[in-house]
């Protein structure tokens, strides 16, 4: 793949939008958006899509993009989670203050939502329901099926009245009863066939505690939050396609009685992102977490973007993965290795290097020089901190004659077109000598115990004086010098490229082998004295 610089951007059919409303005046030219996250569960990829949507529009047209919580679920919300979105949305590149101003919630409109309740009582458009959920879903019908309207449909206004404020004063059992909207109980889209607006629940809120024993759906509160901000753009994934027409028909209610306090907010749907050997439902990461298959929701295997922090990704290389599939109308799959190769594409460019063995060989030199002693010379070697920018300078390494290699540099008998160190092959040590392997020693099991070479001295900083070539590079660390440590090796979490579509469910797609802790890799002294936050490869 090319660099991430030189890659087109794709096509962004929102931004025309966008620019043709501001074309014709809607809106008075206003751009304002909101990105909306429940406090359920922390972010994750497919959130970076749509938080890169509703950021950069914003940005771009010099409108603001409002951070808003929708929490009206108090059984799945959390405070944690809040503060993990915030700081999900800070390593991302969007900061309080710089990128939205203070944080809002949907809790801070349920007295304005409550009394917008009443106002649709009032006007004929919503009444309260006191048969049980199951029997309201079956009496929904379905698509082709005519749906049964409620026994409770034509209560009188008074009657509607006198119960929702009897709801929201407490005194009603959970799933007592509903209020619902009034629309139309045999239109072809079954959300608007008279949807919930309101439910009881005797739960604790993490923001406004007990106050409230009934909380307001997301469809009722999300298009009202909308209008109560000034939204002017409400964008959406495509899920969310057959709601827009009830989101309209709210506002709609509320324009005729003349409530609405800025523009009537629009609704527009885009393709959320979807990875191969990815999962970003919510529900099925949190069973991941609370069964112990990963070790919390930063695990470096999860999609999350805290994960993904964790497991080195640039922030910057999400943002521009994102940019470059751009915004459509059509829901689709995208390769993760794409993702992968804007994350190569960044780290190339920034990262320091430094060598680790992870599953180490000795290797011993024999020719290789001694003081009076009889201890091995020490000599330090240079090597470039990064290939890709000379301005990150040079640093010295410890080489001796007994140094650590990768098992896997060494083969007693090589396959075909194998060019690492096998018995009579010359290989260079990065930065360090060429040396040839002359043999080896075995351990009882017949496993190689330890690779003896020959170094040649006119090499010193890995060239040959004469010119001569070789086909193997490898990276070492010196073995008197070397520091310990462990390393966990992480690999995908789904085998399956689609996970789920073949077995029914993506938990049966997970690999057992997805992390391998290894506790005996040998690290480069400077590796262990990089500085905290350096990005290093």
């Amino acid at each position: 793949m090319s660099d991430a610089d030189d890659r087109p951007t794709a096509a962004n059919f929102v931004r025309e939008l966008v620019i043709a409303d501001n074309e014709r005046g809607t809106f008075a030219g206003r751009v304002q958006t909101r990105f909306p996250p429940e406090p359920n569960g922390y972010l994750h990829i497919g959130h970076a899509k749509a938080i890169s949507v509703d950021f950069d529009l914003a940005a771009e047209f010099g409108g603001v993009c409002n951070l808003r919580f929708d929490d009206t679920n108090p059984d799945t919300e959390d405070t944690s989670y809040v503060d993990a979105i915030i700081e999900d949305l800070a390593w991302l590149g969007y900061r309080q203050g710089e990128d939205y101003p203070e944080p809002l919630y949907a809790s801070d409109y349920f007295e304005q939502l409550y009394r917008w309740a009443e106002l649709l009582i009032e006007r004929g458009c919503a009444y309260v329901d006191e048969q049980d959920g199951e029997t309201i879903s079956a009496q929904r019908g379905g698509y082709g099926n005519p749906g049964v309207e409620s026994p409770h449909r034509d209560r009188p206004v008074e009657e509607n009245l006198d119960l929702f404020r009897r709801m929201r004063a407490g005194e009603f059992a959970d799933a007592a009863m509903v209020l619902r909207a009034k629309v139309d109980m045999q239109h072809e889209n079954m959300q608007m066939r008279d949807p919930v607006m309101y439910r009881i629940r005797a739960a604790e809120h993490h923001r406004t505690g007990t106050s409230w024993p009934i909380y307001p759906t997301y469809d009722w509160a999300h298009g009202q939050s909308d209008a109560i901000e000034g939204v002017t753009h409400s964008l959406c994934t495509l899920e969310f396609d057959s709601h827009r027409e009830l989101y309209d028909w709210y506002l709609d209610q509320l324009r005729e009685a003349g409530e609405l306090p800025h523009e009537q907010p629009r609704q527009t749907e885009f393709a959320r992102l979807a990875l191969t050997h990815t999962m970003t439902s919510k529900r099925k990461l949190l069973q991941l977490v609370t069964d112990g298959v990963v070790d919390g929701w930063d695990d470096a295997r999860m999609p999350t973007l805290s994960g993904l922090r964790r497991r080195g990704y640039p922030a910057e290389s999400i943002r521009e993965f994102c940019s470059f599939i751009g915004v459509s109308r059509t829901n689709s799959r995208n390769e993760i290795e794409l993702l992968e190769s804007f994350v190569r594409t960044r780290l190339n460019r920034l990262a320091l290097r430094r060598m680790a063995v992870l599953r180490p060989l000795e290797v011993v030199i024999t020719n290789w020089p001694t003081d009076d002693a009889g201890d091995p010379i020490v000599e330090h070697v240079e090597l470039i901190n990064n290939p890709e920018n000379s301005e990150d300078g040079t640093r010295t390494a410890p080489f001796s004659g007994r140094f650590w290699i990768e098992r896997e540099d060494f083969m007693a008998e090589p396959e075909p077109k194998y060019f690492r160190l096998s018995p009579g092959r010359e290989v260079r040590l990065r930065g360090a000598y060429f040396v040839t392997c002359t043999g080896f020693e075995a351990n009882d099991d017949g496993s190689v115990a330890r690779v003896l070479v020959t170094c040649d001295p006119e090499t010193r900083g890995g060239n040959a004086p004469d010119g001569r070539k070789v086909k193997s590079t490898m990276h070492w660390v010196s073995a008197a010098h070397a520091v310990g440590g462990s390393v966990a090796l992480y690999d995908r979490l789904f085998s399956a490229e689609v996970p789920g579509e073949a077995t029914g469910d993506v938990l049966d797609d997970l690999d057992p082998d997805s992390r391998e802790l290894l506790t005996d890799c040998k690290l480069e002294p400077a590796l262990a004295d990089t500085p905290p936050g350096a990005v290093v490869q």
